[in-house]
């Protein structure tokens, strides 16, 4: 098989094991083991915390002492099992104590699968994003494939798990284990790369409009749990009514509606509107989708709703990146990358999993939840960002950029 073709598989393994498990795994945790929201909480928050930790573990092994595919592959190997051994657990203990130890062991494969994708291209810069769009197809393939587990098991022809989204993810973990035999030599760069760089971004933020483009996005990153932790099981409530057998699948809309926008409007957007108005008009959306969910009728809007992710995550975080990397000094670009990946993806969303889960708390009484409450909350705080951003966010030319970063 070609380069592309080996790393193409690499991107639809990696995404195809989160798939598998973060959209539906919290409806599992609530309506099949009973646990609160909270708890829930806790468990969301355990990848993000270790997409902090990784640099200075995974990265510095792969950076400095073996290859990058023998990393990846025993990682991926390592992790497959372990998950296969959590989808059977039903406390909350093991299941906090088996995910952190998984999520430790997944986080760093997400930095190293890009480098080695990134590496042993031609034109990364050019072909990158056809590598990498295989990863959100890999992410809806593992819905899909979940739902017609689903379906055979409920007709008696597939055993019934529980936990069938975590063996899911670990059989395609441990598959991807020895995929990575396959991938390109990628030898360690002895120098390494320094995982304090990031330290070296700080001097951005006395940028007042930097300052505030990066608290602006932490606050969203929080309320971006609300939709990965507790869409799922509203979607299985009596306000919605979706199966928990289809639920996966319906999941998945919101990634065939990122690949279109990604591919189709984000340029198109960039050019026309410049990237301050793409950003607000990624912001704007997130209220407008949990005004939806707040008012969860007619059903079919609430599912059609799921679209708006596309516009929600790509106009705004994968559009943030873009402008972290147009405003940032040359020297500074990859650390200043870290950095917006830590406030985002990694303490928001880890504080966003924790908050999420105690506000499905606050408003459930027994076992009836006030979705309408629930979501509410996040209506409220991204529309107090849109209104934020519209008012006090002004775009940085790249020169002026570098000179307040000086």
């Amino acid at each position: 098989m070609s380069v592309k073709t080996r790393l193409g598989i690499m991107m639809f393994l990696q995404y195809a094991i989160w798939g598998a498990w973060l959209p539906v795994l919290s409806s599992y945790l609530i309506n099949e083991i009973g646990f609160s929201g909270g708890q829930v909480g806790w468990i969301y928050a355990l990848l993000p915390l270790a997409t902090i930790i990784s640099p200075f573990v995974g990265g510095q092994v792969a950076d400095r002492y073996f290859s990058s595919e023998k990393v990846i592959g025993t990682l991926a190997f390592t992790g497959g099992v372990l998950l296969l051994v959590v989808s059977f657990a039903t406390d909350f203990t093991v299941m906090l104590v088996g995910m952190l130890a998984y999520c430790l062991l997944y986080a760093p494969t997400l930095a190293l699968t890009n480098s080695v994708a990134m590496i042993n291209l031609k034109d990364s810069e050019k072909e990158f994003g056809g590598i990498r769009v295989w990863g959100t197809l890999g992410w809806i393939a593992a819905g899909w494939l979940l739902t017609g587990w689903r379906w055979l098991a409920d007709a008696g022809t597939m055993p019934a798990i529980g936990g069938d989204m975590l063996f899911l993810a670990g059989v395609v973990s441990i598959v991807m284990g020895f995929q990575s035999l396959m991938l390109p030599h990628t030898p360690p760069r002895k120098e390494g790369v320094k995982p304090w760089a990031i330290l070296e971004s700080l001097k951005m933020l006395r940028s007042k409009h930097f300052l505030i483009f990066i608290a602006i996005t932490f606050v969203v990153a929080t309320e971006l749990e609300f939709f990965y932790i507790l869409t799922a099981p509203f979607l299985e409530s009596d306000t919605i009514g979706v199966s928990s057998t289809n639920v996966p699948a319906v999941m998945t809309i919101a990634q065939l509606a990122e690949i279109f926008v990604m591919a189709w409007l984000l340029s198109y957007f960039l050019k026309k509107y410049g990237m301050r108005k793409t950003l607000a008009f990624g912001v704007v959306a997130w209220p407008i989708r949990y005004i939806i969910f707040a008012i969860g009728t007619p059903a079919w809007l609430v599912i059609a709703s799921l679209a708006l992710h596309g516009i929600c995550y790509v106009f705004f975080f994968v559009a943030a990146f873009i402008y972290v990397d147009k405003v940032a000094p040359a020297d500074i670009r990859a650390s200043a990358q870290s950095l917006i990946a830590i406030v985002s993806l990694g303490m928001g969303r880890a504080l966003g999993s924790v908050f999420a889960g105690w506000i499905r708390d606050v408003f459930t009484t027994g076992t009836e939840t006030n979705w309408s409450y629930v979501f509410l909350v996040p209506c409220a705080l991204t529309l107090a960002c849109a209104v934020a951003f519209l008012l006090f966010f002004r775009e940085e030319e790249p020169a002026a950029g570098v000179q307040t970063a000086a």
